[in-house]
């Protein structure tokens, strides 16, 4: 996980760099200061790319280096069985709906419809959190 962080470390370090550059610009062409929307939109990219890769310096201190980690290993170390994935859960299309739903009801103020939304976006969640899994190895 170290080569991600790397990855979001570089696009930190680029989108603050484009803010400076682009509000010094912006302030130095138009003649009316900064324009703010565009500023912004690049802070807050610098902000999330730092979030995922801080979140993903900190998961890989505390797991063991993975095969694309280390410069030594072979493409056979990265063989074998990765994990339990469940082969498909209608749950996910059930939480989308509802937050669409959400959406809807935000944009056109609709009270009675966002309690619904909540309602079953807290079914969608449970169902999804509490839902049956068979393992690879379980019958």
């Amino acid at each position: 996980m170290k080569v991600e962080a790397r990855i979001f470390d570089i696009i930190t370090g680029f989108a603050f760099l484009v803010a400076i550059v682009y509000g010094v610009m912006t302030a130095y062409m138009s003649g009316y200061g900064v324009e703010p929307v565009g500023l912004v939109a690049l802070i807050l990219t610098g902000g999330l790319s730092l979030l995922a890769g801080s979140y993903l310096r900190f998961v890989a201190r505390r797991i063991e280096p993975r095969p694309e980690d280390r410069e030594e290993a072979e493409i056979s170390d990265g063989a074998g069985e990765l994990g339990f994935f469940s082969p498909g859960s209608y749950w996910p299309i059930a939480m989308a709906a509802a937050v669409a739903m959400a959406g809807i009801s935000l944009a056109f103020f609709h009270v009675w419809m966002l309690i619904v939304t909540l309602v079953v976006l807290l079914i969608a969640i449970g169902g999804l959190v509490f839902e049956y899994h068979t393992g690879p190895n379980e019958e």
